[in-house]
Protein backbone atom coordinates (compact mmCIF):
# COMPACT_ATOMS: atom_id res chain seq x y z
CA UNK A 1 0.00 0.00 0.00
CA UNK A 2 2.80 2.44 0.88
CA UNK A 3 4.64 1.61 -2.35
CA UNK A 4 1.46 2.19 -4.39
CA UNK A 5 0.84 5.49 -2.62
CA UNK A 6 4.42 6.59 -3.29
CA UNK A 7 4.10 5.74 -6.99
CA UNK A 8 0.81 7.68 -7.15
CA UNK A 9 2.43 10.71 -5.52
CA UNK A 10 5.38 10.55 -7.94
CA UNK A 11 3.03 10.32 -10.92
CA UNK A 12 1.00 13.25 -9.56
CA UNK A 13 4.15 15.35 -9.07
CA UNK A 14 5.34 14.54 -12.58
CA UNK A 15 1.93 15.48 -13.95
CA UNK A 16 2.08 18.80 -12.07
CA UNK A 17 5.60 19.45 -13.36
CA UNK A 18 4.49 18.66 -16.93
CA UNK A 19 1.55 21.05 -16.63
CA UNK A 20 3.83 23.75 -15.22
CA UNK A 21 6.32 23.29 -18.05
CA UNK A 22 3.49 23.40 -20.58
CA UNK A 23 2.12 26.63 -19.06
CA UNK A 24 5.56 28.27 -19.19
CA UNK A 25 6.02 27.17 -22.81
CA UNK A 26 2.60 28.56 -23.75
CA UNK A 27 3.41 31.84 -21.99
CA UNK A 28 6.75 32.11 -23.78
CA UNK A 29 5.05 31.42 -27.12
CA UNK A 30 2.40 34.04 -26.43
CA UNK A 31 4.91 36.71 -25.47
CA UNK A 32 7.12 35.96 -28.47
CA UNK A 33 4.16 36.15 -30.88
CA UNK A 34 4.70 39.91 -31.24
CA UNK A 35 7.57 40.99 -33.47
CA UNK A 36 9.86 43.77 -32.29
CA UNK A 37 8.41 47.14 -33.20
CA UNK A 38 10.31 49.14 -35.80
CA UNK A 39 10.66 52.77 -36.85
CA UNK A 40 7.54 53.99 -38.62
CA UNK A 41 5.16 51.74 -36.66
CA UNK A 42 2.58 52.87 -34.11
CA UNK A 43 2.96 52.00 -30.45
CA UNK A 44 0.38 49.58 -28.96
CA UNK A 45 -3.06 50.98 -28.18
CA UNK A 46 -3.68 49.83 -24.61
CA UNK A 47 -4.91 51.27 -21.32
CA UNK A 48 -2.55 51.69 -18.38
CA UNK A 49 -4.00 51.31 -14.88
CA UNK A 50 -2.11 53.97 -13.01
CA UNK A 51 -2.43 56.07 -9.86
CA UNK A 52 -3.34 59.76 -9.70
CA UNK A 53 -2.85 62.04 -6.71
CA UNK A 54 -6.07 63.18 -5.00
CA UNK A 55 -6.89 65.58 -2.20
CA UNK A 56 -6.51 63.45 0.93
CA UNK A 57 -4.75 63.39 4.29
CA UNK A 58 -4.09 59.66 4.03
CA UNK A 59 -0.59 58.24 3.84
CA UNK A 60 -1.23 57.09 0.27
CA UNK A 61 -3.25 59.96 -1.31
CA UNK A 62 -3.91 58.35 -4.69
CA UNK A 63 -6.73 56.75 -6.63
CA UNK A 64 -6.84 54.54 -9.70
CA UNK A 65 -6.96 56.08 -13.16
CA UNK A 66 -7.35 54.26 -16.48
CA UNK A 67 -5.10 56.12 -18.90
CA UNK A 68 -4.94 55.24 -22.63
CA UNK A 69 -1.72 55.12 -24.62
CA UNK A 70 -2.77 58.27 -26.47
CA UNK A 71 -2.53 60.33 -23.26
CA UNK A 72 1.16 59.58 -23.13
CA UNK A 73 2.10 59.72 -26.81
CA UNK A 74 -0.44 61.58 -28.97
CA UNK A 75 0.70 64.94 -30.40
CA UNK A 76 3.99 64.73 -28.48
CA UNK A 77 7.56 63.80 -29.22
CA UNK A 78 8.73 61.76 -26.27
CA UNK A 79 11.65 59.63 -25.18
CA UNK A 80 10.73 56.25 -23.71
CA UNK A 81 13.19 53.89 -22.09
CA UNK A 82 12.23 50.53 -20.68
CA UNK A 83 14.06 48.29 -18.26
CA UNK A 84 13.71 44.88 -16.56
CA UNK A 85 12.72 46.00 -13.09
CA UNK A 86 12.47 48.64 -10.40
CA UNK A 87 15.09 48.38 -7.65
CA UNK A 88 17.36 46.17 -9.79
CA UNK A 89 21.09 47.11 -9.97
CA UNK A 90 21.75 48.53 -13.47
CA UNK A 91 18.29 50.08 -13.68
CA UNK A 92 18.84 51.90 -10.37
CA UNK A 93 22.53 52.78 -10.60
CA UNK A 94 22.77 53.89 -14.23
CA UNK A 95 19.75 53.61 -16.51
CA UNK A 96 17.17 55.75 -14.68
CA UNK A 97 19.74 58.19 -13.16
CA UNK A 98 21.23 58.82 -16.61
CA UNK A 99 17.92 60.09 -17.95
CA UNK A 100 16.93 61.89 -14.76
CA UNK A 101 20.23 63.79 -14.64
CA UNK A 102 19.93 64.74 -18.33
CA UNK A 103 16.20 65.46 -18.30
CA UNK A 104 16.42 69.17 -19.12
CA UNK A 105 19.10 68.59 -21.76
CA UNK A 106 16.94 65.97 -23.47
CA UNK A 107 13.87 68.23 -23.41
CA UNK A 108 15.91 71.04 -24.94
CA UNK A 109 16.57 68.76 -27.92
CA UNK A 110 12.98 68.84 -29.14
CA UNK A 111 11.42 66.40 -26.67
CA UNK A 112 8.18 67.03 -24.77
CA UNK A 113 8.52 64.35 -22.10
CA UNK A 114 10.70 61.47 -20.87
CA UNK A 115 9.13 58.20 -19.70
CA UNK A 116 10.58 55.19 -17.91
CA UNK A 117 8.56 51.99 -18.26
CA UNK A 118 8.84 48.70 -16.40
CA UNK A 119 6.70 45.61 -15.87
CA UNK A 120 6.01 46.47 -12.23
CA UNK A 121 2.88 47.71 -10.49
CA UNK A 122 2.19 51.39 -9.78
CA UNK A 123 2.94 51.06 -6.07
CA UNK A 124 6.39 49.59 -6.69
CA UNK A 125 7.20 52.22 -9.33
CA UNK A 126 6.35 55.08 -6.97
CA UNK A 127 8.43 53.66 -4.14
CA UNK A 128 11.33 53.09 -6.52
CA UNK A 129 11.13 56.69 -7.70
CA UNK A 130 11.18 57.93 -4.11
CA UNK A 131 14.11 55.63 -3.26
CA UNK A 132 15.94 57.02 -6.30
CA UNK A 133 15.54 60.54 -4.98
CA UNK A 134 13.19 61.71 -7.74
CA UNK A 135 11.21 64.82 -6.82
CA UNK A 136 7.55 63.93 -6.42
CA UNK A 137 4.92 66.19 -7.96
CA UNK A 138 2.45 66.69 -5.10
CA UNK A 139 -0.13 68.75 -6.98
CA UNK A 140 -3.65 67.32 -7.21
CA UNK A 141 -4.03 65.33 -10.40
CA UNK A 142 -0.31 64.63 -10.62
CA UNK A 143 0.75 61.34 -12.12
CA UNK A 144 4.09 61.02 -10.40
CA UNK A 145 7.33 62.93 -10.53
CA UNK A 146 8.47 66.32 -11.79
CA UNK A 147 11.07 65.10 -14.30
CA UNK A 148 11.22 61.54 -15.66
CA UNK A 149 7.73 60.03 -15.44
CA UNK A 150 7.48 56.38 -14.37
CA UNK A 151 5.01 54.16 -16.23
CA UNK A 152 3.84 50.92 -14.60
CA UNK A 153 3.09 48.28 -17.22
CA UNK A 154 1.99 45.80 -14.60
CA UNK A 155 0.24 43.36 -16.94
CA UNK A 156 2.95 43.73 -19.63
CA UNK A 157 0.37 44.58 -22.30
CA UNK A 158 2.36 47.49 -23.72
CA UNK A 159 5.61 45.53 -23.47
CA UNK A 160 4.13 42.61 -25.40
CA UNK A 161 2.74 44.94 -28.05
CA UNK A 162 6.20 46.45 -28.50
CA UNK A 163 7.60 42.95 -29.03
CA UNK A 164 9.83 43.45 -25.98
CA UNK A 165 8.49 40.82 -23.56
CA UNK A 166 10.99 38.36 -22.15
CA UNK A 167 10.71 35.52 -19.66
CA UNK A 168 13.31 35.55 -16.89
CA UNK A 169 11.76 32.77 -14.82
CA UNK A 170 14.72 30.37 -14.77
CA UNK A 171 17.54 32.90 -14.89
CA UNK A 172 16.41 35.39 -12.24
CA UNK A 173 13.01 34.24 -11.01
CA UNK A 174 11.51 37.47 -12.40
CA UNK A 175 8.88 35.93 -14.66
CA UNK A 176 7.74 38.15 -17.52
CA UNK A 177 9.58 41.46 -17.83
CA UNK A 178 10.58 44.02 -20.44
CA UNK A 179 13.79 43.71 -22.42
CA UNK A 180 15.96 46.80 -22.13
CA UNK A 181 15.45 49.38 -24.90
CA UNK A 182 14.93 53.09 -25.58
CA UNK A 183 12.95 54.89 -28.26
CA UNK A 184 11.88 58.25 -29.60
CA UNK A 185 8.13 58.22 -30.19
CA UNK A 186 6.71 61.00 -32.32
CA UNK A 187 2.92 61.43 -32.14
CA UNK A 188 2.49 57.77 -31.27
CA UNK A 189 4.85 56.52 -34.00
CA UNK A 190 8.31 55.12 -33.43
CA UNK A 191 10.88 57.52 -34.85
CA UNK A 192 13.97 55.70 -33.59
CA UNK A 193 14.53 52.67 -31.38
CA UNK A 194 17.60 51.26 -29.66
CA UNK A 195 17.29 47.61 -28.61
CA UNK A 196 19.93 46.00 -26.43
CA UNK A 197 21.78 42.85 -27.46
CA UNK A 198 23.36 41.47 -30.62
CA UNK A 199 20.08 40.11 -32.01
CA UNK A 200 18.15 43.38 -31.71
CA UNK A 201 15.36 41.47 -29.97
CA UNK A 202 14.54 40.09 -26.52
CA UNK A 203 16.39 36.96 -25.43
CA UNK A 204 14.37 34.56 -23.30
CA UNK A 205 16.03 33.71 -19.96
CA UNK A 206 19.12 35.64 -20.98
CA UNK A 207 22.14 35.33 -18.70
CA UNK A 208 23.56 38.74 -19.65
CA UNK A 209 21.53 41.92 -19.27
CA UNK A 210 23.20 44.09 -21.94
CA UNK A 211 23.25 47.86 -21.46
CA UNK A 212 25.10 49.55 -24.30
CA UNK A 213 22.71 51.46 -26.57
CA UNK A 214 19.62 52.37 -24.51
CA UNK A 215 21.50 54.77 -22.23
CA UNK A 216 20.93 58.53 -22.01
CA UNK A 217 24.19 59.47 -23.77
CA UNK A 218 23.31 57.42 -26.85
CA UNK A 219 19.85 58.99 -26.88
CA UNK A 220 21.30 62.51 -26.64
CA UNK A 221 23.64 61.80 -29.56
CA UNK A 222 20.68 60.71 -31.66
CA UNK A 223 18.56 63.73 -30.70
CA UNK A 224 21.39 66.10 -31.58
CA UNK A 225 21.80 64.43 -34.97
CA UNK A 226 18.04 64.57 -35.53
CA UNK A 227 18.09 68.35 -35.12
CA UNK A 228 20.80 68.66 -37.76
CA UNK A 229 18.80 66.56 -40.22
CA UNK A 230 15.44 68.18 -39.44
CA UNK A 231 13.79 65.15 -37.82
CA UNK A 232 13.03 66.82 -34.50
CA UNK A 233 9.57 68.20 -35.28
CA UNK A 234 6.45 66.40 -33.93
Amino acid sequence: HNISTSILIIHKDQHTMNLTSLALCMMASATSAFSVIKAGQKVPDITFNTRVRIESDEENPFDWLARPTSDYFAKKRVVLFSLPGAFTPTCSSTHLPGYENNYEKIKALGVDEVYCLSVNDAFVMRQWGLAQGLTEDKTIGSLGFTQVKLIADGAAEFTRGMGMSTQWDKERGFGERSWRYSAVINNGEVEKIFVEGETGAPVQNSGPDPFEVSDADTMIEYLESAIKTGRSQP
